[in-house]
C-alpha cells in the first residue's frame, strides 16, 4: 500500500511538474510582447489605478447613506459626495480609455509579429513535416490559435488581473472595516478557489479537444475547395457535405460537453457564492438591528460582497480562457520549435554565382519517411555533363520523380551521394542552390493573381519588358496579348481560368525568367492536346538550350533528341543510351515501350 501511495504521489508530482513546464513554455510567447513592454507597463498602471478607483467609487454609496442618516464618519455633505463621485468617474473613464488603447497596441502589433514568424516558419519547414499535416490544420494554427492567444493578451489577461485587484481590494476593505463579517465571508472562498482549479483543468482539456476538432473541420473545407472540380465531376457534393457535417457534429458534441462543465461550474458558483452572500447579509442586518453596524456600512458590505463574488466568478471564467490559450500556445510553439530547412536573413547578401550544371548520382538509396519499409531507389548512379539533356522513363512508381525531389533537396538521402559541379548538394546554401534549379511540373498550380504576378514569380521585381520577353519565348504572349486585360488578366484559383496548355506556357515563362542552370521537366506535356503539346514542346526546346535538363516523360516521342535516356524499373536503372541505341535492343524494356506507344499512335 505504501509503495502504491508513493507511486501515485510521484505520478501526481510529475503531472504537476509537467503542467508547470507547459505553463513556463507557453510564456515564451510573451517574447513578442517585450518590444512593446512600455505600452504594456503603462496599460497595467492604468488598469491598477482604475481598479482602485472603482473600489473607491463603490465605497461612496454607503457613505451617502450614512450622510443621510446623520452618521457620516468623514464630515461630507451629499453635494460634496456627488462631486467626488463625478470626479472619480471622470478619472476612471480616462484611465479605462488609455488602458484599452495601450493593450490594443500591444496585442495587435505583438500578434502580428507572431503571425509573421509562424508563417515564415511554415514556409521554411521541410517537405516531410508539411506532408504529414493537412493544410487546414496548419492554417488553423495561424488563424484560430493565434486569435485565441490575442484575445488573452488584449482583454482576458487584463480583466483577469483587474478582477484579482478588485477581489483583494474588496477583501481588504471588508477585513479592516467589518472583521466579524469578513470571517464568515472568507470561509467560502477556499471552496470556490479549489473548485475553480478542478473545473478549469478539466475544461482546458475539453477546449483543446474542441480546438483540434475545429482544425479537422477546416481541413475538410480546404480539401473540398482545393479539389472542387473533382468533387463536382464525381457528383460528390452530398458526400462532402455529409463528411463536413460529421466533423461539425463531433465538434458540437465536444463543445456542448465543455459548455455543460462550464454551466455546472457557473451553477456551483452562483449557489455557493450567492447563498453565502445572503446568509452574510442576514447576519449583517441583525448587527444593524443590534446597533453594532451603521446602515451605510451594511450597504458597503453588501456592495463589496457582491463585487467579491462577481470577481471570483469572473476569475473562474477568465482562468478557463487563459488555460485554453495555453493549449493554443503549445500548438503554436510546437511549430515554431521545428527546425527550418533554411534561414531567411535579409541582411545576408545572396550568392548569385551560376552553376555549370554537372550532376552526379552515386549509389543513391532512398525510402520516403512515411514508408521506411518500402525502398524507392536502390543504388541509382549516373552522370550528366553540363548543358546535356537526359530523360527518365519507366513505369509509374519506378523512382523517376523521386530522383528530381532528391535533387531539389525536398528529402534527405539515406545513403549515397548527389554532386553538383563536383560538390555535395548539402554543401551549398539551400537558397542559392535552389535558385539555380527550375522546374516545370505536369500539374501546374498557378497563384490566384494576375498572369504578370505568376510569371514574375520566377524573378520578383522583373520589368514588364523582361516578363513579355519570357512570355514570347514560352509561346505564351500571343494568347496573353489576346486577353482584354493582357498581363493583368486574373487567372483564378490555381489558374482555373486558363487552359492546361496556357498554364503550362505561363509556367515555362516563369522558368525562363528565372534563368536556371538546371532544368527539371516532370511530364510537362503529358496532359495536353496535340496543338498545345506542339506549342509547349517548342517553348521547352527553347528553354532547354544551354541548360542541364532532366526530363520525365511517358510520351517517348518528346525525348528522341536527348543525349541519354535512363530506363528505371522498381528503383533501379535497367537500361541507358540514346533513343536509337535503346530502340535497337530487340528485347529491351525501352524498345517494348516504344513499339507499344508508336503502334498505338
Amino acid at each position: 500500500m505504501a509503495m502504491g501511495r508513493n507511486s501515485a504521489d510521484r505520478a501526481e508530482g510529475e503531472q504537476r511538474k509537467m503542467s508547470r513546464e507547459k505553463l513556463r513554455r507557453s510564456l515564451k510567447v510573451f517574447q513578442y510582447v517585450l518590444p512593446y513592454k512600455w505600452p504594456f507597463i503603462w496599460g497595467m498602471f492604468f488598469l491598477t489605478i482604475g481598479s482602485l478607483l472603482f473600489l473607491a467609487i463603490m465605497k461612496l454609496p454607503g457613505e451617502i447613506l450614512n450622510i443621510i442618516s446623520g452618521e457620516s464618519k468623514y464630515g461630507l455633505s451629499t453635494n460634496m459626495a456627488f462631486f467626488v463621485v463625478i470626479a472619480l468617474l471622470a478619472v476612471q473613464s480616462v484611465f479605462s480609455y488609455l488602458r484599452v488603447q495601450l493593450f490594443a497596441v500591444v496585442s495587435e502589433k505583438s500578434m502580428s509579429a507572431l503571425r509573421r514568424d509562424l508563417y515564415q516558419k511554415l514556409v521554411t519547414l521541410g517537405i516531410p513535416y508539411l506532408e504529414e499535416r493537412r493544410v487546414g490544420e496548419l492554417t488553423s494554427r495561424i488563424t484560430n490559435d493565434v486569435t485565441q492567444v490575442q484575445g488573452v493578451v488584449s482583454l482576458t489577461l487584463a480583466e483577469f488581473i483587474r478582477q484579482i485587484i478588485v477581489f483583494l481590494g474588496g477583501v481588504f476593505i471588508i477585513v479592516f472595516t467589518m472583521p466579524r463579517l469578513a470571517l464568515i465571508m472568507l470561509a467560502t472562498v477556499p471552496i470556490v478557489v479549489i473548485s475553480a482549479m478542478f473545473f478549469g483543468r478539466y475544461i482546458r482539456k475539453l477546449m483543446r479537444a474542441r480546438q483540434d476538432q475545429l482544425a479537422a473541420t477546416n481541413v475538410v473545407v480546404e480539401e473540398t475547395m482545393q479539389s472542387i472540380q473533382t468533387v463536382k465531376a464525381y457528383t460528390n457534393e452530398g458526400f462532402e457535405v455529409k463528411r463536413y457535417g460529421l466533423s461539425l457534429t463531433e465538434m458540437v458534441r465536444i463543445s456542448l460537453k465543455a459548455a455543460r462543465m462550464r454551466g455546472l461550474f457557473a451553477a456551483f458558483i452562483i449557489f455557493v457564492m450567492f447563498g453565502a452572500l445572503f446568509f452574510i447579509i442576514w447576519q449583517a442586518a441583525q448587527m444593524v438591528e443590534q446597533g453594532i453596524m451603521l446602515k451605510g456600512d451594511l450597504l458597503d458590505f453588501a456592495v463589496f460582497t457582491g463585487i467579491i463574488g462577481t470577481a471570483i466568478a469572473s476569475l473562474g471564467s477568465f482562468y478557463t480562457e487563459i488555460v485554453s490559450a495555453v493549449g493554443a500556445t503549445e500548438r503554436i510553439l510546437d511549430i515554431l520549435d521545428q527546425p527550418s530547412e533554411l534561414t531567411l536573413d535579409a541582411s545576408v547578401t545572396p550568392n548569385t554565382q551560376r552553376f555549370k550544371g554537372e550532376i552526379s548520382y552515386r549509389d543513391v538509396r532512398f525510402s520516403y519517411p512515411s514508408r521506411k519499409d518500402v525502398p524507392v531507389l536502390k543504388g541509382v548512379s549516373f552522370d550528366i555533363a553540363a548543358g546535356r539533356k537526359i530523360a527518365l522513363v519507366g513505369a509509374s512508381g519506378g523512382g523517376k520523380s523521386t530522383i528530381m525531389q532528391l535533387l531539389l533537396q525536398f528529402y534527405n538521402l539515406e545513403s549515397g551521394e548527389i554532386l553538383v559541379d563536383g560538390k555535395s548538394i548539402y554543401d551549398y546554401d539551400l537558397t542559392h542552390y535552389r535558385h539555380n534549379i527550375g522546374i516545370v511540373p505536369q500539374e501546374v498550380m498557378l497563384f490566384g493573381g494576375t498572369i504578370r504576378e505568376n510569371i514574375a514569380y520566377g524573378r520578383p521585381g522583373a520589368s514588364d519588358e523582361e516578363i513579355i520577353a519570357a512570355a514570347r519565348k514560352a509561346n505564351a504572349w500571343y494568347f496573353i496579348h489576346s486577353f482584354p486585360e493582357g498581363l493583368d488578366t486574373i487567372v483564378g484559383e490555381r489558374g482555373v481560368k486558363l487552359s492546361g496548355g496556357q498554364r503550362q506556357r505561363v509556367a515555362i515563362a516563369r522558368a525562363i525568367l528565372k534563368d536556371p542552370a538546371i532544368l527539371l521537366l516532370d511530364e510537362a506535356t503529358s496532359s495536353l492536346d496535340a496543338e498545345s503539346e506542339k506549342l509547349v514542346q517548342e517553348a521547352l526546346n527553347k528553354l532547354m538550350v544551354g541548360r542541364t535538363s532532366i526530363i520525365i516523360a511517358h510520351r517517348l516521342a518528346t525525348i528522341r533528341d536527348v543525349d541519354c535516356i535512363y530506363v528505371l524499373d522498381n528503383g533501379v536503372i535497367i537500361e541507358q543510351g540514346t533513343h536509337d541505341e535503346l530502340s535497337s535492343v530487340a528485347d529491351g524494356a525501352y524498345n517494348a515501350l516504344a513499339k507499344l506507344q508508336f503502334e498505338l499512335a
